[in-house]
């Protein structure tokens, strides 16, 4: 509030249109309504994402919002002087939201601020949810026990013996383990009426109930309510393939590369001048590497490595330290000093701007892999190929070579899967610190 309404009392008092209170109580006011109306302030939305566009498009309704006030109440005020001042609690709520989201994934991982589950589902099902949110110090849930419907007894006006829930059972099971959440992870005894019985029941004593559909790795904004003979319907939609944003990421990606390249050209001479000096060999390494759809592209590079590094690499197989198809030893004899210190900082990686621009990679998108990988890959792996690769993508703000193969696939597959614009916006966002960490990087 303070970030909203202070710039804008200033700016009223310097005699930029209304005075500086009924600036700042406008204003000020304005904000925290929209983020309310859009439900920032709700206990699951609070802290649970560091995203800058939900911030951005909240600033774009309360402009919107002001200058219905301003037409309602005939004042008319400069745009071009108005918007600077409206600008700093864009930005202090984006750097709160991120600083908030850090803070609740902390104390996430010491236990704090959590919600204890209670699994009921068949063992194997059960189990396989269980381990999997074990695995995870991120989410809000903590698993403390769990129910097996073979273990509960039929009531007398159930119609379906395989559909009855002794709900009497969840509820004690639930008070024993001071379980405030219900995970039900549907099976060949779950039916609607035995699902609704379950639910009033655990509502009127306080704790809450979530159906697990098994989905994994679908993004939220994929997914679908509707109803179907008085039943919900979940429909899972398919990531964008054309349309408005396929070409704002076409957009993006020609103009982003055209202004990096010409921004960061002192650094390219820079680097080109020093591969130059410090070894024998060409400046640009090219390699061939598959694109989308299987087609093959020369990607350049700043060669990091000795000029005959590739008739070296047979020789050096049995010392792969990677799974999978990839190969990766952390300290690769044919890497040259220069070289390790190019591709601690991804500098190596600058000339693919230039690929960008030809239209054979994206900013963001899957790590391209050489023809040999693509011959060892099965048609899980391919799905790899069906998007244009990226300079930077999950894979490099998540690990990178410290991943195994397997977390390497799945976060390709994910991106493939769940690509948006908006995400692409913040794994760029991400790379820089990934950058600077230098983490995984040899």
């Amino acid at each position: 509030m303070l970030g909203a309404a202070l710039p804008a009392g200033a700016l009223g008092a310097a005699g930029g249109g209304p005075g500086p209170l009924p600036a700042a109580a406008v204003v000020g006011a304005a904000w925290p309504l929209i983020a309310a109306l859009r439900g920032r302030y709700a206990a699951q939305e609070a802290g649970e994402s560091g995203a800058v566009l939900p911030v951005f498009r909240d600033w774009l309704a309360m402009l919107g919002l002001l200058a219905a006030v301003c037409v309602t109440v005939r004042l008319e005020v400069s745009a071009g002087t108005w918007l600077p001042a409206l600008l700093p609690c864009l930005a202090l709520t984006a750097a709160h939201r991120g600083l908030a989201h850090r803070r609740t994934l902390a104390r996430r991982r010491q236990a704090r601020g959590l919600r204890r589950v209670l699994v009921v589902g068949e063992a194997g099902a059960a189990d396989g949810l269980t381990a999997r949110m074990g695995a995870r110090t991120d989410d809000e849930y903590v698993v403390v026990g769990g129910c097996v419907p073979g273990g509960f007894e039929r009531p007398e006006d159930a119609a379906d013996a395989e559909g009855a829930v002794d709900t009497a059972t969840v509820l004690e099971r639930a008070a024993e383990l001071g379980a405030d959440t219900v995970f039900v992870v549907p099976g060949r005894w779950t039916t609607g009426e035995g699902l609704r019985r379950l639910a009033r029941t655990l509502h009127d004593d306080g704790r809450s109930l979530a159906v697990v559909p098994g989905l994994v790795d679908v993004s939220r904004r994929r997914l679908r309510l509707t109803r179907a003979a008085g039943m919900t319907v979940l429909h899972v939609e398919p990531a964008p393939r054309r349309g408005l944003p396929v070409l704002l990421k076409r957009i993006t990606d020609r103009v982003g590369a055209l202004l990096l390249t010409a921004v960061l050209s002192p650094v390219l001479l820079g680097v080109a001048a020093a591969v130059r000096l410090s070894s024998p060999g060409p400046v640009i390494y090219r390699q061939l590497r598959v694109g989308q759809g299987r087609r093959p592209f020369p990607m350049w590079k700043f060669r990091t490595m000795v000029e005959a590094a590739d008739r070296m690499r047979p020789a050096l197989e049995a010392a792969n330290e990677h799974d999978g198809a990839m190969f990766k030893i952390r300290e690769d004899p044919r890497v040259t000093p220069l070289g390790r210190f190019l591709r601690r900082y991804s500098l190596d990686e600058l000339p693919q701007l230039f690929n960008v621009l030809a239209g054979h990679m994206s900013l963001v998108g899957p790590r391209p892999p050489l023809p040999e990988e693509v011959e060892r890959y099965d048609d899980t792996e391919l799905r790899r190929l069906s998007v244009k690769p990226g300079i930077t993508g999950l894979w490099q703000v998540s690990g990178r070579s410290d991943l195994s193969w397997d977390e390497t696939v799945a976060l390709d597959l994910r991106y493939v899967d769940n690509w948006s614009y908006a995400g692409d916006v913040g794994i760029l966002a991400r790379t820089f610190r990934a950058v600077v960490s230098a983490r995984g990087a040899y």
